[in-house]
């Protein structure tokens, strides 16, 4: 199999010019190692989706087609990896069956790195995964500089494996990312899944002037930080938006509002406290970025589900464990939604409110905001005379 072919073409379709430190990297490292199988969305005929396994070594063409290009591959949905899946296995993709490991694109992961300024003397604090981000920093600092770490203890054990089959040994552990970690060992923390906040244990973990790159849950925002003398971190929103996975602390991630769940009974049924017609067609926030993120600055923690029904029509509900709700359908696109609001909170109210922002401003003030981090990790973000604090749920 002419792996090496693949990873030079995709080095040279990543990087801008073969002169880059990534570069090397990125044509030497065999990612099809760290991905022998996988998981990919498809549709049946009936219009289920689904979650099928693939598996390289049945058909080698496909393997390097996928596995070498600049996309995301999905190794874990739930709590089945796709190492120990059987053959020919497909999942149904429930609300439980939400994607829980994979392989990030490698131009993601360069650009997490970029972002981190990393230098050759470099000790850097990673997210483990399929272990193939892993694997590049390796390559570019060596792999005594390098600690990847992952909650799964399977993830942990196949990394360490695999890299090792690359030629590469550095220190992967079992960790809960967001909880202790050794103080000041680190330069870089860089992470490819989600949190919250910034943990505090974080800022413990860097060395003096360290610097963090990572991704808030729920958002599309990436956040780079330098630790401050104060033990807090000062920095910036990355012009670029990313998403990554959340964090999780098992096996998978928990639902808030099981089908079952009071809060999700009463937003498909009740008329609520307040119906009006809101004056935007549907939105439906996670597929926006800047929307998205300002919501979830503002009114974290909110749960946003779709359903289209057969006549054409569009409901979007938004759910939160206070037991705020709003429901909003439209007939078509361009149509105002008619939406119904109860609990303690109108979450389409602060929608309506963010869009008008965006209508009126052109943007919103995430966009390249400040974000000034206190030694907890509450991070507050700023710009043009706009702030918001957000913290750890527990704080």
């Amino acid at each position: 199999m002419d792996w090496e072919s693949a990873a030079r073409r995709l080095a040279a379709n990543t990087v801008i010019r073969p002169e880059s430190r990534w570069y090397q990297p990125l044509a030497t490292t065999p990612r099809h190692v760290f991905v022998p199988r996988w998981w990919t969305r498809t549709t049946r005929s009936d219009g289920e989706e689904l979650w099928e396994l693939r598996d390289g070594a049945s058909n080698t063409e496909v393997w390097l087609r996928e596995v070498y290009a600049d996309t995301t591959l999905v190794t874990r949905v739930g709590p089945l990896h796709a190492d120990q899946a059987k053959a020919g296995q497909a999942l149904t993709r429930e609300r439980e069956r939400r994607s829980t490991s994979s392989s990030t694109l490698p131009a993601l992961v360069l650009m997490m790195y970029r972002a981190a300024w990393i230098t050759d003397t470099s000790r850097l604090l990673v997210t483990c995964g399929s272990g193939y981000g892993t694997a590049l920093a390796c390559a570019r600092l060596g792999e005594e500089q390098v600690t990847s770490v992952d909650i799964d203890p399977y993830l942990v054990q196949a990394a360490r494996k695999r890299l090792a089959e690359a030629g590469q040994h550095p220190r992967v552990e079992v960790c809960d990312l967001t909880g202790d970690l050794p103080r000041g060992r680190y330069d870089r923390i860089i992470s490819t899944v989600s949190v919250p906040t910034v943990p505090a244990s974080w800022l413990e973990a860097l060395a003096p002037g360290g610097r963090l790159v990572t991704t808030l849950a729920n958002t599309g925002l990436v956040i780079v930080a330098d630790k401050t003398p104060d033990g807090g971190a000062v920095g910036h929103v990355a012009p670029e938006a990313a998403g990554f996975m959340s964090a999780r602390h098992g096996e998978d991630y928990d639902d808030t509002f099981p089908e079952n769940s009071p809060v999700w009974q009463t937003a498909q049924n009740a008329e609520g406290q307040s119906i009006t017609t809101s004056r935007y067609p549907l939105t439906y926030v996670p597929d926006t970025w800047d929307i998205r993120s300002t919501l979830e600055l503002l009114a974290p923690g909110i749960d946003h589900r779709q359903h289209t029904a057969e006549d054409g029509s569009r409901t979007v509900y938004m759910l939160h464990a206070d037991g705020s709700w709003a429901r909003a359908t439209a007939a078509g696109r361009r149509d105002s939604p008619t939406v119904h609001q109860g609990g303690p909170r109108r979450l389409w109210d602060h929608l309506d409110r963010i869009r008008t922002w965006l209508v009126v401003d052109g943007d919103l003030p995430i966009r390249g905001a400040k974000v000034t981090i206190a030694p907890d990790g509450a991070a507050t973000f700023s710009r043009r005379g706009w702030t918001a604090t957000i913290r750890m749920p527990s704080q």
